[in-house]
């Protein structure tokens, strides 16, 4: 049986569909890209925000246009999660419907759907701790996220997460150092931490924070050359962190922290542990340890009650941290959350022009530290070729998908997935040109 998965969303939803795709392959499903000749099309969605709501059920009735005959539509992820029953009354399109955490029985649901016909199955989130799962890794082998935990404690006041992935709960160790190793295997050279706290690692399983202890040992496993953090929180970003990250070079001078916002007041109504000063303190004793550390981060404008103070605090944020990658969304007010049943819900234009004024004052934010960095050798991960012959790739100051590139040119022919030194010779806004050596 042939299957197409189109998959929307984070990073954590790639790792998702690459388990699909390994408990399918066992049980003999063959992988395809094309969904016109598949004979299953699984959309694999995202439902955190309005927006992505709208793009996962605006691509389920893409798919549905290639259903002809006996050909199955499949719905899983996040969306599906949160909304089966409505999803399910309102798409006779799709054949069934399953949750976050189904994936293990997708063969044997797929091989039944026959005999079973429409149907869903949504389970509640699973109490216990991860194990490792068999994934499939189609392309970029050389880049692979790792999620070390699922689900989160946190609750803020804006978020769904917690009702659709669970409370928060660790991978074992072992397992995250064996699932490296393997990864190692396959040539993989970037290993990307993610969770939905990639901070919070081990309380669950060892009553303190593990994540010093975790990157210890996968500093060890032969092969890799980057690892990168992704979604810290300021609060749990502790001095052993910091320590470990300075001293093991096998760990990128680079971190995502979603502060979210700059005014004290707007932390609070959001349910964030951090503050104005606490940002700035721990920015402060990262910088104090590595010197050229990018930090990324993310913003929210337009939470409700955000006042024009509010949003000056937010905007002289940016301005005294200058960080050098940095995204914003406009607040979506989502149902079952405390903010969406808040007071003073800021107009949506007024979103948009908040969002907008940030991001003017990034670009240029943003030109100022590639400037910074011409003249400059970088070692980069070479990604891809374009069709004049020049390359494309990532530093280790990059998150594949949102942060920055390099195009440079090379002399002699190079390997994707390989990582070499290039010279930096100009800069644009977010992209940056050189020559490698």
């Amino acid at each position: 049986m042939n299957i197409y998965i189109d998959t929307l969303g984070c990073p954590k939803n790639f790792n998702d569909t690459q388990v699909a795709k390994g408990f399918l392959t066992e049980q003999g499903f063959k992988i395809i890209d094309e969904p016109e000749k598949a004979d299953v099309i699984m959309v694999n969605t995202c439902g955190f925000i309005n927006d992505a709501k709208k793009e996962s059920i605006n691509r389920i009735f893409e798919m549905a246009d290639y259903k002809i005959e006996d050909k199955k539509l499949v719905v899983s992820g996040c969306l599906s999660q949160r909304y089966s029953q409505d999803l399910f009354d309102e798409m006779p399109e799709v054949d069934l419907f399953i949750g976050v955490n189904e994936y293990e029985n997708l063969p044997k649901l797929l091989k039944n759907l026959d005999k079973s016909g429409r149907t869903r199955q949504v389970n509640p989130c699973l109490e216990e701790v991860l194990h490792i799962k068999p994934r499939v890794l189609e392309d970029k082998t050389y880049s692979q996220t790792l999620k070390i935990a699922e689900g989160c404690n946190n609750r803020c006041a804006y978020c769904i997460i917690p009702s659709i992935r669970g409370k928060f709960r660790s991978k074992p160790m072992e397992e995250i150092v064996e699932e490296a190793t393997i990864l190692a295997k396959s040539n993989c050279k970037e290993l990307i931490l993610i969770a939905q706290d990639v901070t919070n690692y081990g309380i669950d399983l060892y009553g303190k924070l593990m994540l010093p202890e975790l990157l210890k040992k996968l500093v060890k496993v032969e092969g890799i050359q980057w690892i990168r953090l992704m979604y810290c929180y300021e609060d749990k970003i502790t001095d052993e962190l910091i320590e470990v990250m300075a001293e093991e070079p096998k760990i990128c001078k680079y971190i995502d922290i979603p502060i979210q916002h700059g005014s004290d007041k707007i932390l609070k109504s959001m349910r964030r542990h951090s503050t104005n000063k606490s940002i700035k303190d721990t920015i402060s004793k990262l910088k104090a340890k590595m010197p050229n550390i990018h930090i990324r981060t993310t913003l929210i404008v337009g939470f409700p009650d955000e006042s024009d103070d509010d949003f000056e605090k937010l905007l002289d944020l940016v301005e005294e941290i200058k960080f050098h990658r940095l995204g914003v969304f406009a607040y979506s007010q989502e149902e079952n959350t405390s903010a969406g049943e808040m007071k003073n819900q800021i107009d949506e234009d007024i979103k948009q022009e908040r969002l907008e004024y940030v991001m003017r004052s990034q670009v240029n934010i943003s030109y100022e530290h590639n400037l910074a960095k011409v003249g400059s050798t970088l070692n980069v991960l070479v990604e891809g070729i374009d069709e004049d012959g020049s390359y494309f790739g990532r530093t280790e100051f990059d998150a594949p998908e949102i942060d920055n590139a390099v195009l440079f040119t090379s002399d002699k022919e190079l390997k994707i997935g390989s990582i070499i030194p290039v010279n930096i010779v100009d800069a644009f806004d977010y992209d940056l040109v050189g020559k490698a050596e």
